[in-house]
């Protein structure tokens, strides 16, 4: 799956809004990617062109080689989709709803098989409305799992899902990818994304900020050590740059180096440091510094609406 030059705006004149400002990405086949974003990045607008289910303002997608709009009917047989929210019918019972569904895709699995793999199966004659948050989450990616599709899209599939269900499907997801299957997540779980991610694009202001791996994404970017000012003028330190308030902040490149030296200097003047806290770099740091980089933005969440 392949942007170039995606562009998505809303409106006309001079009340245009730009969301998506010709992003380029590339999804190898057999991987798992995560497209993360700040509030207001411009993440699910990327989401529904590569999805087909808008079309760009500019520049192209391709999706198994084909336009996922214009030859929607070879594209979206070879597609799953979960959406932030399914609207499933509420009087339907669980089997009913994928027996449904099922009905909608050219290839499709059983039902029961579906219900075994998000483990719902002791859920199968239970109304869709009577279950929790989380089960209808599971059913939702039950739904685009039955056509056994190459290519999946989940948006914030694990939302709502008790611990142990969370790690099931990370569990589930691991196994479609040994099997073949392509999967864009998107997450608001930075861990999640972490942990299941062969790359990795965090989206801000309608572009892409940092794309890779994540080391590729957290190399490069400082470590902190963080402890309660002691009160005494701090000392000089080789690779590190202190940041004085009530709560000492240390950026360094060299965490190990610069937390033994900062430890030998307390220890020559007898202090302990209260509240010593020592962090490597990491994508929840990365994403932070890139979300505050605009003094004039308002406070981000992890993942917002990105419209």
């Amino acid at each position: 799956m392949t942007a170039r030059g995606l562009r998505r705006t809303y409106g006309h004149g001079k009340n245009a809004f730009e969301a998506v400002k010709g992003v380029d990405l590339h999804v190898e086949e057999g991987e798992v990617f995560a497209l993360l974003g700040t509030n207001g990045a411009g993440k699910t607008s990327t989401l529904d062109t590569l999805e087909g289910l808008a079309a760009p303002s500019g520049g192209a997608v391709e999706v198994f080689g084909l336009d996922p709009r214009t030859d929607r009917e070879q594209v979206r047989a070879q597609v799953g989709i979960m959406l932030q929210s399914g609207g499933l019918p509420a009087e339907l019972t669980v089997r009913e709803t994928l027996e449904m569904w099922r009905g909608t895709c050219s290839n499709p699995t059983t039902a029961d098989a579906v219900l075994g793999q998000v483990d719902l199966v002791d859920r199968a004659d239970t109304r869709v409305g009577a279950l929790s948050g989380g089960e209808q989450r599971r059913v939702d990616l039950a739904c685009a799992l039955l056509g056994q599709p190459r290519l999946l899209f989940l948006d914030e599939p694990t939302t709502g899902l008790d611990p142990e269900s969370r790690r099931g499907t990370w569990r589930l997801l691991a196994d479609l990818k040994a099997s073949g299957v392509t999967i864009v997540l998107t997450t608001h779980y930075l861990d999640e994304a972490e942990a299941l991610a062969d790359r990795i694009a965090i989206m801000h202001k309608g572009e892409i900020a940092r794309t890779g791996t994540l080391r590729e994404i957290v190399d490069g970017h400082p470590s902190r050590i963080v402890f309660d000012h002691p009160g005494l003028p701090l000392p000089r330190l080789r690779a590190g740059h202190i940041d004085a308030q009530a709560r000492v902040t240390v950026s360094t490149h060299d965490l190990q180096g610069t937390l033994f030296e900062l430890l030998g200097w307390a220890r020559e003047n007898g202090l302990l440091l209260g509240g010593l806290e020592a962090r490597a770099a990491s994508l929840e740091a990365v994403f932070l510094d890139i979300a505050n980089e605009s003094a004039d933005a308002t406070t981000p969440e992890l993942i917002g609406v990105s419209r």
